[in-house]
């Protein structure tokens, strides 16, 4: 297993930086691990030490990393919702893009040698998910911000570290499960309101956008595990840039896991789209899945989590978070 001293953590306090935080403990003890946090956020594993900074903020992200000097670093920051990202292309492009550029760059000034884990998006093929499930070697043809504002980051951060440094870029399919509460990821979405309906406190009623759509999903627990033997394989994977899916290989239709969850509720409720909800139709793709027989080839992983327990797991959490809000309200 790779020897890590000092690790630097962006985006760890979000969802999959919560479980992520917790890995990096357990495997790295004696490391000393920092996660950056904006200016006034709050949260993250209490094992890491906060390192404020903003990402688009140059200057300071180029002094934390001459301070910390880390020999991993690991970045997940940045916009992760789709939908948030059309509706807001300049937030996007300044945090997925500058913010990725920033701290690239100031990796390479100050620590060249270090070794890099960018979190980018299986959706950076885009356009290339109508002939079918991709390899790596699909070109990457984005059809949105988000995904154009994260395939730009991979170019960048590949050019500016390369030269000494170990870059692994990860393209993660959609990935859910327990601590995933935001409401602009459908499925977060789905269990959010089936358990308000649960609980009373929602009529049952549950709004959805465009359910025809398949999705590649894992478990954020077996992503996790996928980003935790890249690391530990680190130093055996091809220099200077590596590139792996992150997938199942399987794409389920919206509509089909909203009938799992249905299965699953304890309420009964009606189904109403919500035009809201709809994205625009020349920035959606029918049917997205990738292959991840090279990062098994290199690592050995593969999912350990089926669609029902990733399912399971993100509702029983729903139901904790309205049980938690029940009782912040009485």
């Amino acid at each position: 297993m790779a020897a890590f001293e000092r690790i630097l953590v962006t985006g760890g306090a979000g969802f999959v930086g919560g479980h992520l935080c917790a890995a990096l403990a357990d495997a790295y003890p004696q490391a000393a691990r920092a996660m950056l946090l904006r200016p006034g956020e709050c949260g993250g594993h209490e094992s890491f030490a906060s390192a404020v900074a903003d990402l688009v903020d140059e200057a300071a992200i180029d002094a934390l990393v001459a301070r910390l000097r880390p020999d991993l670093i690991v970045h997940l920051a940045g916009q992760a919702s789709i939908g948030q990202a059309l509706h807001a292309a300049e937030l996007t492009w300044r945090v997925n893009f500058h913010g990725s550029f920033a701290l690239g760059a100031a990796v390479a000034r100050h620590c060249p040698s270090a070794t890099f884990l960018f979190a980018s998006t299986a959706a950076a093929y885009g356009a290339s998910f109508r002939e079918g499930v991709l390899n790596e070697d699909a070109p990457l043809r984005p059809v949105d911000v988000y995904s154009r504002s994260k395939a730009c980051a991979e170019s960048a951060l590949a050019d500016l570290l390369a030269s000494n440094g170990r870059l692994i870029v990860a393209r993660p399919v959609n990935h859910s499960g327990p601590g995933q509460r935001n409401r602009n990821f459908a499925l977060a979405s789905f269990a959010a309101q089936i358990a308000a309906i649960e609980s009373g406190r929602a009529a049952p009623l549950i709004k959805v956008g465009d359910l025809s759509k398949a999705r590649d999903f894992l478990d954020v627990r077996d992503v996790i595990d996928a980003y935790m033997r890249l690391i530990e394989k680190a130093p055996d994977l091809p220099a200077p840039v590596s590139i792996f899916n992150v997938a199942s290989g399987t794409a389920h239709r919206l509509e089909a896991l909203l009938e799992r969850l249905r299965g699953q509720s304890k309420a009964q409720f009606e189904i109403e789209v919500d035009p809201a909800l709809l994205r625009p139709g020349g920035s959606d793709l029918a049917s997205v899945a990738c292959d991840a027989t090279k990062l098994t080839d290199a690592t050995g992983w593969r999912p350990r989590h089926d669609i029902d327990d990733m399912l399971l797991a993100l509702l029983t959490d729903a139901r904790a978070a309205e049980a938690q809000s029940d009782q912040a309200s009485s």
